[in-house]
């Protein structure tokens, strides 16, 4: 009998996290997932529950090393990761604010939970990777294109591509990729946008068969938009 595979997606009670997470546990995955809010992550959790995966819910902050090291504990008891997904992200403040007017304050939180964050839970988990195990890091196109307003969030993301386009060169036994999934129909999205119909966005669930060819396919590591792999393109 084939061995299941275990995949670890933080940021997974809504949006993208949720509908990865749910393609994932219909294909029989079991799932270490995460979110900040405790009762949205249960209800995400009985959901996927349902579809038959085997889960293990940990709520807290990315952010914070005693939540990371209770990831690592829950990965460690399902015997080992085949996939991480550092899908969490903080956006800022709403509307983006000039850089000019930034806090400082708020962009160091900023920094912690979309670049700090995933490189130190890559850190701890890396021991208990299985061979040719993926990681993915959720990017955006804020992280290579100059926004007006999104000084902020857009170098938070400029910085994950880097910090992972590194790891990729460092470690040639895994698959490492930064993927831009592209607007979607979120919370995050509403709120990046302020007084706007956000409705026209394609659901996160759009985004899914892209994630789906790098977690199942034979492409190479680096940085990925999900509308050229969804094309046969490769690469950013």
């Amino acid at each position: 009998m084939t061995e299941k595979k275990t995949a670890l997606v933080t940021g997974a009670s809504r949006g993208l996290g949720l509908a990865l997470a749910r393609s994932l546990s219909a294909d029989g995955w079991r799932l270490v997932i995460d979110a900040r809010c405790g009762a949205d992550l249960a209800s995400a959790a009985a959901e996927l529950g349902l579809l038959g995966s085997a889960v293990r819910a940990v709520a807290g902050d990315v952010s914070q090393e005693g939540h990371r090291l209770e990831l690592l504990a829950a990965a460690r008891d399902l015997g080992g990761l085949d996939l991480v997904v550092h899908n969490a992200s903080l956006l800022g403040p709403s509307p983006q604010p000039a850089l000019a007017d930034y806090p400082l304050d708020v962009l160091e939180r900023v920094y912690a939970v979309n670049v700090l964050a995933p490189l130190r839970l890559t850190q701890l988990v890396l021991p208990v990777l299985k061979p040719g195990a993926r990681i993915i890091a959720v990017t955006s196109d804020a992280g290579v294109e100059a926004y007006e307003g999104w000084g902020g969030y857009g170098s938070s993301k400029a910085a994950l591509d880097q910090l992972f386009a590194v790891l990729g060169a460092e470690r040639h036994d895994l698959r490492v990729y930064t993927v831009d999934p592209g607007d979607m129909n979120t919370r995050m999205q509403q709120e990046a946008f302020p007084g706007e119909d956000v409705s026209d966005r394609p659901p996160p669930e759009a985004s899914v068969p892209g994630l789906r060819m790098l977690i199942d396919g034979d492409v190479p590591s680096g940085r990925h938009r999900v509308s050229m792999l969804m094309t046969g393109e490769v690469g950013a």
